[in-house]
């Protein structure tokens, strides 16, 4: 499937900026599920710096920074991205248990460990590390808490029912989503991106950004690895309404690593697998990682934020609907 999506955001100021630095992560990803196939960033006043990065995730990364005075910032990004649909024999019917691969987790560091001392004094051309474990390793830093998401007691024990013994991981993940979905009501006006995660478990009330860091702090609170995933989804217009751009919304969901598989995603908002309506921009350990559009401005006094995102599928096709969250 492919689209076309158009993110802008419209920063207004009732005084003058005189400077402004930013970092804006607006550039779809490409991995085994999308192509991001071309993409342009329109900026406006014209920045005087501009550069271009692979963050620690993999994500790419612009900066950019206006010197001139300006009232207003717009910041546009088009990109054309094709999307996969989910491999047919992908094996999803593994049996490994959660407390398995929780176990196989927590080993990496003592088998790296024990490989360096086995090889040291080998030849330099001899590779040092498995590949498994260079994997593994990757992983580790999605078991640990991040800015945004914290284990604790109150996480450990609304997941307690979904990790019952021996229960294959895979299980274990869909059984909490769905619970998430079935227990926590969306409302836009309840959370920020200021809200502790705490807040969103005690009221059953967010959106999708705090459904992703609810799942993922259950999950690492088990020692399961789980990543934050940040994009697009495509929503559908009830038959005989004309379809409004600008009207679609950032997105987001979780994914799980799962040995022998690799990571999977999930939407907790949907209670769904992302297929080819799920559009991935950016991946990190939570929020804070992923932020389209960051940045500091000197001056401008009080200021007005508008974001408008238009995703536009360019074959004609039926999907099935999912809400937008």
């Amino acid at each position: 499937m492919k689209y076309r999506i158009t993110h802008t955001t419209l920063y207004q100021y009732s005084q003058a900026v005189g400077l402004c630095q930013n970092e804006a992560r607006l550039q779809p990803r490409d991995f085994w599920r999308q192509q991001c196939q071309s993409n342009r960033l329109d900026i406006s006043p014209k920045p005087s710096d501009f550069s271009e990065r692979i963050d620690f995730f993999g994500n790419r990364v612009v900066y950019f920074a206006v010197q001139q005075a300006h009232t207003q910032l717009s910041v546009t990004s088009i990109s054309d991205v094709m999307v996969f649909p989910n491999p047919g024999n992908l094996k999803l019917s593994t049996s490994l248990s959660w407390e398995v691969v929780r176990q196989q987790l927590q080993n990496v560091p003592m088998q790296l460990q024990s490989q360096i001392q086995s090889q040291q004094g080998q030849s330099q051309q001899q590779p040092m590390i498995a590949e498994k474990n260079l994997e593994y390793l990757d992983v580790q830093q999605y078991l640990l808490d991040s800015p945004m998401v914290t284990t604790s007691d109150a996480l450990s024990l609304y997941a307690q029912s979904s990790f019952l013994p021996n229960r294959p991981l895979l299980d274990v993940v869909q059984d909490l989503m769905k619970r998430i979905f079935n227990d926590f009501t969306y409302d836009p006006t309840f959370t920020t991106i200021a809200t502790p995660l705490s807040d969103v478990l005690e009221h059953r009330r967010g959106v999708c950004q705090d459904f992703a860091h609810l799942a993922i702090g259950c999950l690492r609170a088990y020692g399961i690895a789980a990543r934050y995933i940040s994009g697009y989804i495509e929503t559908i217009t009830d038959p005989g309404k004309q379809r409004l751009v600008g009207a679609d919304a950032s997105h987001a969901w979780f994914s799980v690593y799962i040995p022998g598989i690799g990571w999977l995603d999930f939407d907790p908002t949907n209670n769904t697998r992302p297929n080819e309506q799920h559009i991935t921009l950016a991946w990190g350990r939570d929020y804070a990682d992923v932020n389209p559009l960051k940045g500091i401005a000197f001056g401008g006094g009080q200021h007005a934020l508008s974001v408008s995102v238009d995703v536009l599928r360019l074959p004609s096709d039926d999907d099935r609907r999912l809400r937008p969250r």
